[in-house]
């Protein structure tokens, strides 16, 4: 069973985290198919938009604990890595619909999107630093872009939770529904303007927005070395243990 819908209405593509009883997390072979979908959009001149939802009651529980479990050598060819590259190198409108909690890539992948759209259920987090790793996606340089340093060292150092009235008050969303129903609606509704714009002037414009990638890119690369590097610490271990066995972390003795 896939756990990531894809699905064509003419030139919109649709990608739909189906994971609702796992909170939407993304497995390896989430990321896999995810990263697939948009390379296959990219290359195809009738796809003018992608837009990203979740089934369920949440958007996005962030990585799939069990899958980061067991260290790798080739992080950075790791399917998440592949995944971020994607949403990189995607050069067309990206929009996304966030109902429920979007937490860890959940968020940080809404940072390289044109347009989001959020319900009054959305809520934001990046608790990179409780889980004793470190922020990804260029997300220690798109959020402070973004939101200024001061309120970006709260969502990143703290993990601070981030509601949907704050998220549209910050710019991290652009506008927020009553429903799960109505913000997916409103989605479709702009991906169906986007898709009826003249293609070239949209992209070209897409791209003075976004400026050079080169920073993102070595941003990421920066904070891929340390992630991986994170991921088999002390910390990380007991974060990651405290998470399985529903207890606190105890991050006292630990150098």
């Amino acid at each position: 069973m896939t756990e990531v819908v894809v699905s064509r209405s003419g030139p919109i593509l649709e990608l739909r985290l189906d994971r609702a009883a796992k909170k939407n997390a993304l497995t390896f072979a989430m990321y896999e198919a995810l990263t697939s979908a948009l390379l296959q959009a990219r290359s195809d001149a009738g796809v003018r938009v992608a837009l990203i939802s979740g089934n369920g009651e949440t958007f996005c529980a962030g990585n799939d604990i069990a899958d980061f479990m067991t260290p790798r050598s080739d992080f950075g060819a790791a399917p998440p890595s592949r995944f971020i590259e994607a949403l990189v190198a995607f050069d067309k409108p990206l929009i996304a619909a966030v109902h429920g909690p979007a937490v860890g890539i959940g968020a940080t992948m809404l940072l390289h999107c044109d347009l989001v759209y959020a319900s009054t259920t959305a809520r934001l987090r990046m608790p990179f630093v409780s889980l004793g790793l470190v922020p990804e996606a260029g997300s220690s340089l798109l959020l402070p872009r973004r939101v200024g340093d001061a309120v970006a060292a709260e969502i990143l150092l703290l993990g601070a939770w981030v509601d949907a009235g704050r998220a549209l008050e910050l710019r991290l969303v652009n506008s927020v529904f009553p429903s799960a129903t109505e913000l997916i609606a409103f989605a479709r509704a702009r991906a169906s303007d986007l898709a009826a714009s003249p293609v070239q002037a949209l992209r070209a414009t897409r791209a003075l927005l976004k400026g050079d990638p080169s920073a993102v890119r070595a941003r990421i690369a920066e904070e891929a070395l340390a992630f991986a590097k994170s991921l088999t610490s002390a910390e990380a271990k007991e974060a990651f243990a405290a998470f399985l066995e529903r207890r606190a972390p105890d991050f006292s003795k630990l150098v």
